[in-house]
């Protein structure tokens, strides 16, 4: 998920889609009065001020692509399922468990009594009304892909059949019966994922274009409300007095301030107007022996793109010279600092566990390292490939400040290992930059990816031919079969299946499609009034429903 994203994804996103989660920033003094509040017995104010680095890009959970979306939806929005402690799955819109089928194809749920914040009934027909929209061809959602277990889903989101043959029906107001193509051992944890949200017809009707696209153009069905919007500048939470459990809902408002650069953030919660931070390389030496200093891993993994529609990025030793040029072990202990680690491979460490009971990447391993004389022989060989001896690459970035730092040490290390290779960079405000992505408008592009579920294929079926997520014209026909192989005759087969997945990612390397950078930690300061704010390794990166100020 999230090209934070990405998330779902730059340091943007080191920072930003965790601030999502758990950053700080106000532009008031409500709840930050810390000297004061407590004190004596008084009681804290049920509030908390956090910060993003971003502005919010949709709040439409059919076309969003992105971590901060994501985090901001998870918590004004609920599925059938959302995420609770230890990533489990826990009961949301549906009020008890499904049953299922013999064969373990389909599923029926039973809508629990809940409304939308306008006073109507949340339904059957929402579920079915929001997944037919994803998967309509016509929608153009990235995040379709994501439904394709369902029945029929991938014919629909082709055109090749219409969407009222997708296997998802509202057999009453308060029933939904949904079909899968074959049975999915982690589909309940797939259902908390945004693109499985409900949404109210009749609203987006009323809305039109303008669905989403403020705080009141949107209507809510999770713990909180999106109560305002000022867009580029913050935004703000409120506790919805009508969600179904609000009686576990402690937190009254949630005030997030959208700040670009670490130090001004910092300087927030120094000032008492934050109750969280993120902490790029400088603060976390500053901070580290400070009693509210945690740090923590993740799972999100970042990655330079090659978008192969450059002449320069289709060449495989060019590539291959790009991923050996530049030291990723110096770019977390330098410039990052703050727990991540360098990444020589996708899928990440500590996320998932085969039938065997090995981890994932203790199977397969680490896939090239820093070698400048390695680089220095590829990139010769490109240049004959080529038959050229200089190039420009242009290096798509986030415009955050540590985004600017990252980019610019890239630049200083492949100009360095790979001569006659000059690297120019562009910064781009966050949805701007995604949109370039999608339009394959760039050559080289920071870019991140957290997982949307607890399953490797979440980032192995990224990079399929036409993929929506693919975003850079790579290509192999025998990656794309272990892909489909895996997504369907070898769901019954969970030893070849797994190897499937391990063998895709083989292939992806062999190929150098991608150069990963580093699998993410997070170093941050947070006060000890703040508890249990919950932290995910898929999906949203946090939920505050159950979050207080004690």
């Amino acid at each position: 998920m999230k090209k934070k994203s990405l998330f779902l994804m730059s340091f943007l996103l080191v920072l930003s889609t965790f601030l999502a989660a758990c950053g700080g920033g106000n532009d008031g003094d409500e709840g930050g009065d810390t000297a004061d509040q407590g004190a004596a017995g008084e009681e804290r104010a049920q509030v908390l001020n956090l910060i993003e680095t971003s502005e919010i890009p949709s709040m439409d959970s059919t076309l969003a692509t992105d971590s901060v979306s994501f985090n901001v939806m998870n918590n004004v929005f609920e599925g059938l399922y959302r995420l609770g402690e230890n990533d489990e799955p826990v009961l949301g819109m549906a009020a008890e468990e499904p049953t299922v089928s013999e064969d373990g194809k389909t599923y029926t749920f039973t809508i629990r009594d809940a409304q939308w914040t306008n006073g109507d009934p949340v339904t059957a027909q929402n579920f079915e009304y929001a997944w037919k929209k994803a998967l309509n061809p016509d929608t153009g959602a990235e995040y379709a892909y994501i439904m394709y277990d369902i029945k029929n889903a991938a014919k629909v989101n082709s055109g090749e059949l219409p969407v009222d043959e997708l296997g998802v029906k509202a057999v009453d107001e308060k029933t939904l019966e949904v079909t899968l193509e074959t049975p999915v051992p982690y589909f309940t944890a797939l259902l908390s994922f945004a693109t499985f949200y409900p949404q109210h017809e009749g609203f987006i009707t009323e809305q039109g274009d303008q669905y989403g696209l403020e705080a009141n153009t949107t209507i809510y069905n999770g713990p909180f409300v999106l109560s305002d919007w000022k867009h580029e500048q913050s935004f703000q939470l409120k506790k919805n007095a009508d969600y179904w459990d609000a009686e576990t809902v402690q937190l009254e408002e949630v005030n997030y301030n959208i700040v670009k650069d670490t130090s001004t953030s910092v300087n927030l919660y120094e000032t008492d107007k934050a109750d969280i931070t993120g902490l790029s390389a400088e603060f976390v030496d500053k901070y580290k022996s400070d009693e509210n200093f945690k740090t923590r891993a993740d799972t999100s993994v970042f990655f330079l793109r090659f978008n192969q529609a450059n002449e320069v990025l289709a060449n495989v030793n060019a590539r291959k010279a790009i991923d050996s040029g530049y030291d990723k072990q110096g770019l977390v202990d330098v410039l990052l600092n703050n727990g991540s680690m360098p990444a020589y491979y996708l899928v990440p460490a500590d996320f998932v566990t085969g039938p065997d009971g090995n981890d994932y990447r203790e199977t397969n391993g680490n896939f090239g390292a820093f070698d400048a004389a390695k680089a220095g022989e590829y990139w010769a060989t490109a240049k004959e490939e080529l038959g050229k001896d200089t190039f420009e690459l242009e290096l798509l970035n986030y415009d955050s400040e540590s985004s600017r730092k990252i980019g610019e040490f890239l630049k200083e290390q492949l100009e360095t290992s790979l001569p006659g290779l000059t690297v120019t960079i562009s910064q781009q405000p966050f949805a701007q930059k995604l949109d370039l992505e999608s339009a394959g408008d760039y050559d080289m592009s920071f870019a991140g990816w957290g997982p949307d579920y607890p399953d490797p294929m979440t980032f192995i079926d990224m990079f399929v031919t036409d993929g929506a997520h693919n975003q850079m014209g790579y290509s192999n026909p025998e990656y794309d079969k272990l892909v489909e192989q895996a997504k369907g005759e070898l769901l019954s087969d969970l030893d070849a299946r797994w190897t499937a997945l391990l063998d895709a990612e083989k292939i992806l390397f062999e190929d150098q499609a991608i150069s990963p950078m580093y699998q993410r930690g997070t170093s941050y300061l947070e006060r000890p009034y703040v508890k249990d704010v919950l932290r995910h390794s898929f999906g949203a990166d946090s939920s505050l429903k159950w979050a207080h100020i004690e």
